[in-house]
């Protein structure tokens, strides 16, 4: 697939400054954040207190390890807007999270945050390889989720054309894409692969669809899913990062040239890798928990966010800002099987090295005899359902091997037709499904 020529005029200063300058703007920024949390937030100003620390302590970017950590619980407790530094009466737009294990988180914004959003989400979609006049079909939801009105945004602001569709309504999802010819979608991976089923059942074929560029976040994703959408939908496939307590999509995005990991928007968002069971930071290119700062963020400010995503931070390569890795798991969605820690992402990259497997699966925990039991559900290709009973069982086996050899895990496979397992109609997939009692 052809990729859109990157030019000098296409960027802005900042992507390709100095690292001297890019720590410079930094330091500025973050002195600035510090001093407006711990002068607005109560509860910065309490932490920091706790901690004997004090904006004006902040001499080098190094010095931001002394500042305590926020996590999702610090948010909740402060719900719903006391970690706000900004009177009510100057939020413009508030978003939430889906508040599934507890309280939802409450994000709010001033008209500068959601000017500031804009201009990186278009900034990542440039990076993905869209330009002014390009069609942008938003298939993220809208409402209170901070996906389709993050990305709406930013693709007007880069002077694309929108199609606001949102999530579900899969048959329309493909009527609007052959009438309307976008060049460009945003969507999980999970539906992406959902549309692509549609296309199939259609009898439309990747060559005949108008789709130039995917760009695919809110879930993990591994090279073996890109290679699988960028086969069905047979377009250019690059990651965006992002969270609503940060800032929503935008955070980071894969630039289409090299496609090597979400590039890092530093001149508003200042990374750390952090050992989850430390708290200590780890030096680039080490695993660890991404920790997040922002640097601009006027109605919420937030200070080392824990944001459980376990990855790496990398050298700069296509742009002047250091990337992250792929996100590994998180650290609150693994999975302890018997003594051993498994992440889902680690699984379906086993079923994505067999191309007789699609992208659609399942993990089911239980327990016997105190004993846990893991069973892998995963789907055939649609070109794969006239293999025999033997091909179908020789397949189980090798991915039972695969998991065992590269995870560590004994695991019982269950090869099933294509089109058994449930599909995802509202953007994020469910992988696992844990029946086991909880200990005591």
């Amino acid at each position: 697939m052809p990729v859109k020529e990157v030019k000098p005029g296409d960027l802005e200063a900042i992507e390709t400054a100095s690292r001297d300058e890019i720590t410079a703007l930094q330091l500025e920024r973050l002195r600035w954040t510090l001093r407006h949390a711990y002068d607005n937030v109560p509860h910065y100003r309490k932490a920091f207190d706790a901690r004997g620390v004090h904006p004006d302590d902040l001499h080098t970017l190094e010095d931001l390890r002394k500042f305590p950590c926020t996590s999702k619980e610090d948010l909740r407790r402060n719900y719903p807007t006391g970690m706000f530094a900004v009177p009510r009466e100057k939020i413009a737009r508030l978003h939430a999270s889906s508040g599934t294990t507890g309280k939802p988180t409450v994000v709010g914004y001033t008209l500068k945050d959601i000017d500031t959003w804009a201009n990186l989400v278009a900034r990542s979609i440039r990076a993905a390889g869209g330009r002014p006049g390009d069609t942008v079909h938003v298939a993220y939801g809208y409402g209170l989720f901070t996906g389709g009105l993050g990305a709406h945004y930013g693709a007007e602001r880069l002077g694309c054309t929108v199609v606001p569709m949102s999530g579900g309504q899969t048959e329309k999802q493909v009527q609007l894409i052959m009438d309307l010819k976008p060049d460009i979608i945003m969507v999980t991976p999970s539906y992406s692969l959902v549309i692509a089923e549609e296309f199939e059942r259609q009898g439309i074929a990747a060559d005949d669809i108008s789709l130039k560029v995917g760009i695919f976040g809110a879930e993990p994703w591994g090279e073996g899913m890109r290679g699988e959408i960028e086969r069905q939908l047979g377009l250019d496939a690059v990651d965006i990062y992002g969270l609503s307590e940060v800032m929503g999509p935008g955070v980071a995005s894969e630039c289409i040239e090299s496609k090597d990991g979400p590039v890092i928007w530093e001149d508003h968002f200042y990374p750390e890798i952090l050992n989850p069971e430390t708290g200590e930071p780890v030096a680039d290119g080490e695993e660890g928990e991404l920790v997040f700062t922002s640097l601009t963020k006027e109605a919420l400010p937030i200070i080392r966010y824990r944001t459980r995503d376990l990855t790496r931070l990398l050298p700069p390569t296509s742009r002047a800002f250091r990337r992250m890795g792929r996100i590994t798991g998180r650290s609150d969605d693994m999975l302890i099987v018997r003594g051993v820690n498994v992440f889902p992402t680690q699984v379906e990259e086993q079923i994505m090295r067999d191309p007789h497997l699609n992208g659609n699966y399942q993990i089911l925990l239980t327990r016997e005899n105190h004993l846990d039991n893991v069973e892998v559900r995963c789907e055939l290709q649609h070109e794969a359902n006239g293999l025999s009973a033997q091909q179908v069982n020789d397949i189980a086996k090798r991915l039972q091997h695969y998991i065992k050899t590269n995870i560590g895990i004994s695991t019982r496979v269950t090869i099933m037709h294509y089109g058994e397992l449930p599909r995802t109609q509202t953007g994020k997939a469910r992988r696992v499904y844990d029946e086991r009692p909880a200990q005591r």
